[in-house]
């Protein structure tokens, strides 16, 4: 049998050579003082008995936990800067689901609009994208459809915007989301950059988001 050539180093593995001397932590604590790590350290290593363990203690683990996370990466973002708006996208997001609670909008849509912007310092180019995937199993197809293309939405409020194309979103006219969406657009989302709008905190949206978010999950097909 041939030598397995070993390959040359990379250029990457140079300049991350120093930090081998003080790697990451990363040994999990466990969540229950009663529970034991299972017995190995890769999928093909575990036995047929770490796997029931894992699964059942997955449920009461995973249980609420994503809502946790999210709203904890929306409050990361409380005192966040701004380039130039009047607010950030923690206020922003306040506000827009204040404003769309005010006008008596269903809980679904409170946390839609919440949540819509979650992404947009981590995926400013996709932010809708990542807010739909992450809400597709609690919503509705409509508004899984809104979250994926509000920004485009968006700019049809542009009105002095140099070289934004208002008109985009016209080739979904017609769409059965399109007049929710631009709704949501017109009324909630492009107005709430306003520090001075009676803007409900975080808190009181927890119970409802946690509501929406613990629904039974489905996947809506793409419309």
């Amino acid at each position: 049998m041939a030598a397995v050539e070993k390959p040359s180093r990379t250029a990457l593995q140079d300049e991350l050579a120093p930090w081998f001397a003080r790697p990451a932590d990363v040994e999990a604590r466990l969540d229950d003082p009663s529970w034991h790590h299972v017995s190995g350290t890769s999928f093909e290593s575990l036995t047929k008995e770490d796997w029931g363990l894992l699964e059942t203690r997955g449920n009461p683990w995973y249980e609420g936990r994503h809502v946790t996370e999210m709203l904890a990466m929306l409050s990361a973002t409380k005192d966040a800067t701004s380039y130039g708006w009047h607010t950030n996208n923690y206020g922003h997001s306040l506000q827009t689901a204040t404003r769309a609670l005010n006008d008596g909008a269903d809980e679904e849509m409170v946390v839609v609009a919440l949540l819509h912007d979650i992404g947009q310092t981590i995926a400013p180019n996709n932010h809708g994208e990542m807010a739909a995937t992450l809400l597709r199993p609690f919503v509705s197809p409509v508004n899984h459809w809104l979250l994926k293309h509000h920004t485009i939405f968006q700019r049809y409020h542009r009105l002095a915007h140099p070289t934004s194309n208002r008109m985009e979103r016209e080739k979904w006219r017609g769409h059965p989301a399109f007049e929710t969406t631009a709704l949501f657009c017109e009324r909630w989302d492009q107005p709430s950059m306003d520090p001075n709008y009676p803007t409900l905190p975080l808190e009181a949206f927890e119970p409802v988001v946690r509501r929406v978010l613990g629904r039974e999950p489905h996947f809506t097909d793409p419309m």
